[in-house]
């Protein structure tokens, strides 16, 4: 293999990795309607704050996230908001996987 697409293809796996939890998933679903605190995402996710903040360190990590300081709170925002269209792909392939037939396409 092409050490060039080998190192891609890793990258992309690495970035689409850091999705592979329900948790990052709900976060990126709740950052995609505007940025949140850290205290908010707690909340929502329903964990303590050190499993969100390993959750949103991952993220952003990855290049999902970014973040800003303002005073003692910390606001997370999706920096790629085509993610989305991802998870509407993600969603058509569910649909159509129990009655896929051999030459019908998701999308």
């Amino acid at each position: 293999m092409n050490p060039q697409i080998e190192t891609r293809s890793e990258i992309r796996a690495d970035i689409i990795k850091a999705l592979a939890h329900p948790s990052r998933v709900l976060i990126a679903e709740a950052l995609s309607d505007g940025e949140r605190c850290v205290q908010d995402l707690t909340k929502l996710v329903g964990a303590d704050i050190s499993t969100v903040s390993k959750h949103l360190s991952i993220m952003k990590k990855s290049g999902w996230l970014e973040v800003e300081k303002r005073g003692l709170n910390q606001f997370y925002r999706l920096r790629c908001p085509c993610l989305l269209e991802f998870f509407r792909c993600v969603d058509l392939i569910n649909l159509v996987r129990p009655k896929k037939t051999e030459n019908q396409a998701c999308c």
